[in-house]
C-alpha cells in the first residue's frame, strides 16, 4: 500500500470482564461471533496480555485454543505429541510413559508418523485433545474445539470433560448451549466484549437464547409494553401479543399429574389469551431435564393444518394428547410458548421457561432417559 496507514481508533476487544472461579468449578463462556469470547481465552491462557487490568491463574493450565496452535506443520503427530507435552512442562521419560494411552486416545492410527501437514481438522483435534487430556492439568481451557469431531470422539471427549469437571476447574468456550448448561456451574454472556450476564449455567443460558427472539422481532414498541415482566434471568419473555395463562398436564384419569409413576397417555393442557390479533398463530412445548436439556417436544405447527387466527381478546385452549414414558427419577418440566408465523420464521409472544414442573419415580434398574416399552427377549442354547 502507497501511503500512511490512517488508524480509525482503538478498539476493545474485551473491557471490563471480571469473574472469579474456584478449584472444581466450571465456567461455559457464550455469546455471538465476534464478542470477545477468544480473546479472554487468549488473556487466559498467557498468549495475549491485557492492556490494562491482570489475570491470576494458580495451577498447572492446559488449552485447546486454536486449531492446531503449537503444532509444527513439518513434524510427525508423534513428534508433536512429546513438543505439545513439553510446553507444559512433562520431561521426555514421561511423555514415553503415556504415549501409548495418548496415540489410543487419538485414534489416528498410522497417520501418527506422517507431518501433521497432511492432517484433517479433525485428525488435529483429536491429537491435541489426547495431549491435554493427559498432562495433568488443574485448569483446562477449551475453545469450540470439538465442533470438528465425529460423533464418537466428541462423546469421547464430553465423557473426559465430565470427568475432569468433577476435581478440576472447566473453562469451556462453546455455541451449544445444551453442553454448557450440563457441564458448568457458571455461565459468563459476552457481548461486544462486555459482560452482558454472569452467573448460574441455567439461567444465563436462558437469557441469551431469549435475546435472540427480541433482537429479531419487528412487533411495535406498543406490543413489547404488554409482554410479561422480565424474572431474573427472564424466565418469561416474548412480544406480548398474547399471554398463556395456565399449564397443566392430566394423567388418564383426567386429574392433574404432578408425579410420574408408570407411563402412560397424557394430556398437556394449554389456555392463553390473544391480546392482539394473531394472524399465524403456534404453540410449541419442550419436555426438559434439571440441567435444562430437551428430551421431548412438539407445536401444532405439525400437528393441526391450517389453524385459523385468533382476535384480540380471545381466550383459546389447546390439548396436547401423546404416551408419556417412564422418565428416569428425577424432576422435569415443561417449557411453553404461544408464537406467530411459521417453523423457519416466527416471532416470540410468551415464552415460559419451566411452565410446569413434574417428578418421575422410576425402578432403580433403569438406564438412560426412559423406560423402554413391549421389550421382549429370547435365550437359545447351542
Amino acid at each position: 500500500m502507497r501511503g500512511r496507514h490512517e488508524s480509525k481508533g482503538s478498539f476493545h476487544a474485551v473491557e471490563d470482564v471480571s469473574f472469579t472461579l474456584k478449584p472444581g468449578e466450571t465456567l461455559g463462556i457464550i455469546g455471538r461471533n465476534g464478542a470477545g469470547k477468544s480473546t479472554l481465552l487468549q488473556m487466559l491462557c498467557g498468549v495475549l496480555v491485557p492492556t490494562r487490568g491482570r489475570v491470576q491463574l494458580n495451577g498447572r493450565i492446559a488449552a485447546l485454543l486454536e486449531l492446531g496452535a503449537g503444532f509444527n506443520p513439518e513434524f510427525t503427530g508423534r513428534e508433536n505429541v512429546y513438543l505439545s507435552a513439553a510446553l507444559y512442562g512433562l520431561g521426555h521419560a514421561e511423555v514415553t510413559s503415556r504415549i501409548e494411552s495418548i496415540l489410543a486416545f487419538a485414534e489416528i492410527g498410522e497417520f501418527i508418523d506422517q507431518p501433521v501437514k497432511t492432517y484433517s481438522s479433525g485428525m488435529f483435534v483429536r491429537l491435541a485433545f489426547a495431549v491435554i487430556a493427559h498432562v495433568d492439568a488443574q485448569i483446562l481451557v477449551i475453545d469450540e474445539a470439538l465442533a470438528v469431531g465425529d460423533f464418537a470422539f466428541t462423546q469421547k471427549c464430553m465423557r473426559f470433560l465430565e470427568s475432569f469437571a468433577a476435581k478440576g476447574t472447566l473453562i469451556f468456550v462453546s455455541h451449544d448451549i445444551h453442553s454448557v448448561i450440563k457441564l458448568c456451574h457458571k455461565a459468563l454472556w459476552l457481548d461486544a466484549g462486555r459482560v452482558r450476564a454472569y452467573g448460574a449455567a441455567r439461567g444465563v443460558c436462558d437469557e441469551y437464547l431469549a435475546s435472540f427472539y427480541e433482537e429479531t422481532s419487528s412487533v411495535s414498541d406498543e406490543t413489547k409494553d404488554t409482554a410479561p415482566d422480565d424474572q431474573e434471568f427472564k424466565r418469561e419473555f416474548g412480544l406480548g401479543g398474547g399471554r398463556i395463562q395456565l399449564v397443566e398436564m392430566l394423567g388418564e384419569d383426567q386429574q392433574p399429574l404432578r408425579l410420574l409413576e408408570r407411563p402412560q397417555h397424557v394430556c398437556l393442557r394449554v389456555r392463553g389469551l390473544a391480546i392482539k390479533d394473531i394472524a399465524a398463530p403456534l404453540i410449541g412445548f419442550y419436555i426438559k431435564d434439571r440441567f435444562g436439556q430437551p428430551i421431548m417436544g412438539e407445536n401444532t405447527l405439525r400437528l393441526v393444518e391450517g389453524w385459523a387466527p385468533i382476535a384480540g381478546g380471545m381466550t383459546f385452549t389447546v390439548d396436547f394428547h401423546f404416551y408419556l414414558p417412564l422418565l428416569a427419577t428425577g424432576e422435569y418440566s415443561f417449557t411453553v410458548a404461544l408464537a406467530e408465523g411459521s417453523q423457519a420464521e416466527h416471532v416470540q409472544h410468551h415464552w415460559i421457561h419451566d411452565a410446569l414442573v413434574f417428578k418421575s419415580s422410576a425402578p432403580s434398574y433403569l438406564a438412560g432417559f426412559f423406560q423402554m416399552e413391549n421389550v421382549s427377549c429370547e435365550i437359545r442354547l447351542q
